[in-house]
């Protein structure tokens, strides 16, 4: 079932149940917001206004701004499946994606045990023993001394460094 239909239909009931009460105790509701805004016994026209209720729609915007910031700062720690407001703190396809305990492709539902949270670790350190073992081979492999053909022959010494200084002199 879908939630989002049913929101909306009942914002729309309590809107127009709003409406109705308004309207059927108009003198009532007019004057309580003429005094709440400001705007009744007052010496200058909406003066009570913009010294009293108006001065404080900066301060609105200002608390508007600083819900949308925090909303945003929620929003990127949230699960990144979409609808879902959990805290996202398990990575997903490479740290791209934070997803929760119930979308996380590794726990499928509910919250992670203790000792499924030790396999995954063991798993995690014997892939990680696997990739260091591989790279320590690969590392021997190409550090090793080759055995190099001589052009000189396997018996003929090379050429020394004072022999090179003793032709350069004659």
């Amino acid at each position: 079932m879908k939630w989002r239909p049913i929101v909306i239909v009942g914002l729309t009931c309590a809107a127009v149940a709003g409406l109705v009460l308004w309207l059927d105790h108009a003198r009532v509701m007019g004057h309580w917001l003429q005094v709440h805004t400001g705007t009744v016994n007052e010496p200058g026209p909406y003066y009570g206004l913009w010294s009293g209720f108006g001065s404080d729609l900066e301060e609105f915007g200002i608390l508007g701004a600083a819900a949308a910031g925090i909303y945003q700062l929620v929003k990127k720690y949230n699960c990144h499946e979409p609808g879902c407001w959990r805290v996202g703190s398990h990575p997903a396809a490479g740290g791209r994606f934070m997803l929760c305990y119930r979308h996380h492709r590794d726990f499928r539902g509910p919250k992670p045990t203790h000792e499924f949270i030790e396999r995954l670790h063991r798993e995690h350190l014997e892939r990680q023993a696997a990739i260091d073992s591989k790279l320590h081979e690969i590392h021997q492999h190409l550090t090793a001394k080759p055995v190099a053909n001589d052009v000189h022959g396997a018996g003929a010494p090379a050429q020394t460094a004072p022999a090179a200084e003793d032709h350069r002199a004659g």
